[in-house]
C-alpha cells in the first residue's frame, strides 16, 4: 500500500499550472525559497558537484534554485501534473533537474546510498506516514549524507498562524491545505530521525516578518514552521 492521500496529490495538481506565479497560491514558497536554500547550502558546505534528490518536488521551486546552485539534482513527487510544470520550467530556464514520479519509499528501493543530500520540505504534513517517509530519505543517503526535512509544528500558534492566517485572513494559500492533525511536533520528527538512524544536528525556525514582508530564521523559536538538518553516521 503506498503512503499516498489521493487527496492531497489532487489537490496540488489542480494548483500544478500556478507553481511559478510569485503572486499565486504559491506565493509563501517563493518567499521562502531563497532563505530555504540558502539554509541548505549552508547545512551541506556547498552544494556544488554535490548528488541531490529533492522529495516531494511539486513544481520545482527548490529543485531547480539547488540545481543553479552547482549540485545534480533529482526531483521526486507523485503528481504527475506538477512535474510536467517543472520539466517545462527547466526547458525554459536552462536548468536541468531529473523529475520523476515516484512516492519516495519507491524510489529508495532502488536508490539506496546513492545521495549526498535529500531534501524534502513542505511535504510530512501531507503524508499518512511521515516516518516511512523519512526511513525513506535516511535509506537513500550516502553514510556521512544530510537529510534536511521542514514542515509545521502543532500546537494552537501554528493552528493561528498555518491555517487562520494564512488561509483564511492572509489568503495566502487556499482553504483546505493543510490538515491541523497532519502537523508534527518537532520531538516527534526528531524521533521518527532516530528510528531511521540518523542523528539530528540542528532545528530552526522559519518566521514571517509582517512589516518587512519577509521571512528569517531563528534557532530559539520553533513554534510553527520549522526545519531539522540530520546526518547519516558514516
Amino acid at each position: 500500500m503506498q503512503n499516498v492521500d489521493e487527496n492531497e496529490i489532487s489537490k496540488f495538481a489542480n494548483l500544478a499550472s500556478r507553481w511559478w506565479d510569485p503572486e499565486g497560491e504559491f506565493k509563501p514558497l517563493h518567499l521562502i525559497n531563497p532563505l530555504r536554500v540558502d539554509y541548505i547550502e549552508e547545512q551541506v558546505n556547498g552544494l556544488f558537484g554535490k548528488r541531490v534528490i529533492d522529495v516531494g518536488c511539486g513544481g520545482g521551486l527548490v529543485a531547480e534554485a539547488l540545481a543553479r546552485a552547482g549540485a545534480d539534482v533529482t526531483g521526486i513527487d507523485m503528481a504527475e501534473a506538477s512535474l510536467e510544470v517543472a520539466r517545462l520550467h527547466g526547458l525554459e530556464s536552462g536548468v536541468t533537474v531529473d523529475y520523476q514520479l515516484s512516492s519516495a519509499e519507491a524510489f529508495a528501493e532502488h536508490h539506496k546510498g546513492s545521495f549526498d543530500v535529500v531534501t524534502c520540505l513542505e511535504m510530512l504534513e501531507h503524508v499518512p506516514s511521515p516516518a516511512n517517509v523519512v526511513k525513506a530519505c535516511a535509506d537513500m543517503l550516502k553514510p556521512g549524507g544530510i537529510a534536511i526535512f521542514s514542515t509545521i509544528n502543532r500546537n494552537p500558534k501554528s493552528y493561528l498562524m498555518a491555517i487562520v492566517a494564512a488561509e483564511y485572513v492572509l489568503n495566502w494559500v487556499p482553504k483546505g491545505t493543510h490538515d491541523f492533525k497532519r502537523f508534527i511536533q518537532p520531538s516527534e520528527l526528531i524521533s521518527m530521525c532516530d528510528q531511521a538512524d540518523l542523528k539530528t544536528v540542528q532545528a530552526m525556525g522559519m518566521h514571517y516578518h509582517p512589516i518587512k514582508s519577509t521571512f528569517y530564521m531563528s534557532d530559539t523559536n520553533i513554534d510553527v514552521n520549522y526545519l531539522i538538518t540530520c546526518i547519516k553516521p558514516a
